[in-house]
């Protein structure tokens, strides 16, 4: 068979002009005809009425913040958020007659997408070693293995626990709290693929590795926003109603990005008839079509221009008062600034000396500016310095710690924030580690723990024992797809949470797995005869309540705390309070309480309307706690990826009809896709000199020095990139990225900038 018709992809992507304009009438017809499909007209409005409200669910998309409760509209939801909720609650269900009815060999033929949308599973399964199918298996049974599993292990090291970034606050504490109680903290997760070196670059600087910005910046008091290596319109669409408040306010919104985006362009906002029916909202001022990988030059080149002019006029540029007072390392980074060649910063960064100096103009002449940044950043090499040189550019004017101002990294998942504020690092600092100490009476383990890149290399080395996954899609959302399939295969059991079947279940040869299907964001959380809530962490550090509405797909589903509790009851016995934490969610608050700064009245403080916002001392009280006890103004060597000639540099991007790894359809409505995915976007004049054609068929292969990696079947498409780069999707292309290839400090996958050649296509194979 060809490899669409073994997948369930139609054969052949069609590619047409992208649009200029994002949601509008065509985004609501979609999100309705979605919603419809999946849950059915009338519970399907009453689903998507209680999402991101006060009283409601958060959506199980995106971490971009709420309004405060007063401004939420009735329909406080993207497209994409709706279509994430339509496919949790779905009407489809995977059971017991599923898996009967299809082996595990030919599962694994089939693509995510269609994996995910044969429906909810239903029921806890067991694939026995070297079993063909998976068959039930109840839920003592499955607890009983799983913790007969991890008590054969001669080293709690051996196992690795990863959590995805929609797990709440309450199940990341209980699943930390069992991690560590067995003497591990090999705690990878999926913010050691995204944000991390956000956070690396955040602590060093200026002392907290996370945003200090709110929604309220953004809207009301933001004269300059910069959206750096992100697409709001089909990543963070809700992101777009935010920057037309600032828009209309009189803010200036510059994108840095190597591709257009339709999100860049006109918004018509859905929830006006302005928006509707008029020409809609023109959101950024300029785009600038950055080289992959050069925003490290053109910041620096951002800081020289700064620089230059403060000397030219003395006083009148810098904010002089806020360096002297408030931090260190000025003069270091000044003369390095000095030194920079213009012609160097224009040849890493792929724009002229002319638009770098306006743009800088543009922050001169700005009281207050943001920089919003995603993973368009965080997924390079040089991605640390890349950050710190961003708030060097925000230190030289004193943009950190007044309204409006300030770094903000968009965060992809909805609580992946959260998780990481929970204790869900394998390098949680001491300071957190003995409050866990006072609070249950163990002493947790000191040593680093395994990240994600570091948890593949050990499975792959037969150091791994038992793998378990607290949502997400590992093998979909990390590098080396091969290397990482044949990874999680080598270990002698994996445990997966999941809503879903995904390609990561299927990861399987002579050992043994374990599916336990758990509740949704959406469904009801009855425990102890009374309804639950769970708590989340925006992208703004905003803590809020989220209540499922729905009744349960299936009376087997079980929460993550049920499961996490019942497995460490079974585990350790009941010495720590697992019975109680799973029965009532407000005791694991009271936990969270005495062992997590900044959630002192956790209980009452999350009962009012819209939730509480966690401690920003960089941005309420201009502390820094850094190792100086000062911001901190660091040299960064400007550096870019070198491209051999005949090369490209790829970057992945998401379509418009995905979210992270889930992919709800085969087309990218803003990028002009139909029909696929498997598409590769080229300059054109980079066409020409490669000598294809538009349309094309041809294979990616990326060439390190470990070896070839080849993505194959590729449809060649004309699209305005910089030239000498290209871009495709995520996770297709994911099996070109070595996982040697990480950036420096974080270990974070350089999924943003792989060395490719594009050869025609062969024969298509897997």
């Amino acid at each position: 068979m060809a490899e669409h018709e073994r997948s369930g992809e139609p054969q052949g992507p069609r590619t047409g002009a992208p649009e200029k304009s994002s949601v509008g009438v065509h985004g609501i017809t979609e999100t309705v005809k979605y919603a419809r499909e999946e849950m059915g007209p009338v519970r399907g409005v009453r689903t998507l009425l209680a999402l991101n409200q006060v009283d409601g669910f958060d959506c199980p998309s995106c971490a971009w913040g709420d309004p405060p409760p007063g401004e939420r509209k009735h329909a406080e939801f993207c497209e994409n958020g709706a279509k994430a909720v339509a496919w949790e609650a779905t009407r489809k269900r995977v059971d017991a007659a599923f898996f009967a009815a299809h082996p595990i060999a030919e599962l694994r033929e089939r693509d995510g997408h269609w994996l995910e949308s044969q429906g909810r599973l239903t029921e806890p399964m067991h694939r026995a070693p070297g079993a063909t199918h998976y068959a039930p298996i109840t839920w003592d049974r499955a607890l009983r293995l799983t913790a007969d599993r991890l008590r054969e292990m001669e080293d709690p090291n051996r196992a690795v626990f990863y959590t995805s970034g929609r797990t709440s606050n309450e199940a990341a504490f209980v699943y930390q709290l069992l991690a560590r109680r067995l003497g591990t903290n090999n705690l990878p997760d999926c913010s050691n693929m995204c944000h991390e070196s956000s956070g690396a670059a955040l602590s060093e600087t200026i002392g907290v590795g996370k945003g200090v910005v709110t929604l309220e910046d953004i809207t009301d008091h933001a004269d300059l926003i910069m959206v750096v290596g992100q697409n709001p319109g089909t990543c963070h669409p809700r992101m777009l109603t935010a920057l037309e408040q600032a828009k209309r306010r009189g803010a200036k919104i510059i994108a840095v990005n190597p591709l257009p985006e339709a999100g860049f362009g006109r918004f018509h906002n859905p929830q006006n008839v302005r928006g509707l029916a008029g020409p809609g909202t023109q959101l950024t001022d300029r785009h600038l079509p950055i080289r992959i990988n050069g925003d490290l030059a053109f910041f620096a080149g951002l800081c020289k221009a700064l620089l230059a002019d403060e000397e030219a006029a003395p006083g009148s540029v810098l904010d002089r008062d806020f360096i002297d007072r408030y931090c260190d390392g000025f003069e270091q980074a000044a003369e390095a600034w000095r030194a920079l060649d213009w012609a160097r910063i224009q040849e890493l960064s792929g724009l002229s000396r002319r638009a770098i100096e306006y743009t800088a103009a543009d922050g001169m002449n700005a009281a207050n500016v943001i920089v919003c940044w995603a993973m368009g950043l965080t997924q390079h090499r040089n991605a640390v310095p890349t950050i710190r040189e961003i708030v060097n550019f925000l230190l030289l004017r004193g943009n950190i710690g007044r309204p409006g101002a300030g770094p903000a990294p968009i965060r992809g998942h909805s609580n992946v924030q959260g998780d990481r504020t929970m204790g869900i690092w394998e390098k949680m600092p001491d300071a957190f580690l003995d409050k866990l100490r006072d609070e249950f009476g163990f002493d947790p383990p000191r040593a680093h723990g395994l990240d994600t890149v570091d948890s593949i290399r050990a499975m792959r080395d037969g150091k791994v024992e038992v793998f378990f996954a607290l949502g997400g899609n590992f093998a979909a959302a990390t590098p080396d797809t091969t290397v990482t399939e044949q990874a999680l295969a080598n270990c002698k059991l994996t445990v997966h949470v999941a809503t879903k079947l995904n390609r990561t279940h299927l990861c399987v040869d002579g050992g043994e797995a374990l599916l336990l299907p758990c509740l949704g964001r959406t469904e009801r959380d009855l425990q102890d005869g009374v309804d639950r809530f769970v708590t989340v962490e925006d992208s703004m550090a905003m803590v809020h309540a989220s209540r499922g509405k729905l009744l349960p797909g299936s009376p087997q589903l079980r929460s993550e705390v049920a499961i996490v509790t019942a497995l460490g009851r079974e585990l350790f016995g009941d010495a720590l309070g697992w019975s109680a934490m799973g029965r009532d969610y407000s005791v694991i608050r009271r936990h969270i309480e005495h062992v997590v700064p900044g959630f002192h009245s956790f209980e009452a403080r999350v009962a009012q309307p819209g939730g509480f916002m966690l401690p920003r001392g960089p941005h309420d009280s201009r502390t820094f706690p850094t190792a100086t006890g000062k911001a901190r103004f660091i040299v960064n060597p400007i550096t870019a990826v070198e491209v051999p000639a005949g090369r490209l540099l790829l970057t992945t991007v998401r379509s418009h009809d995905q979210f992270n790894t889930t992919v709800y359809g085969y087309g990218d409505r803003y990028r002009g896709v139909k029909g696929g995915r498997r598409v590769v976007f080229l300059n054109d004049h980079d066409l020409h000199d490669l000598g294809l054609a538009d349309g094309d068929l041809v294979d990616l292969v990326s060439d390190y020095p470990d070896g070839e990696r080849r993505a194959p079947g590729f449809r060649a498409t004309r699209y305005p990139t910089p030239r000498g780069c290209a871009a495709t999707y995520f996770p297709e292309a994911n099996v070109l990225v070595p996982l040697d290839s990480t950036a420096e400090i974080s270990n974070t996958p350089n999924s943003k900038s792989v060395i490719i050649r594009i050869e025609p296509a062969h024969a298509p194979t897997r």
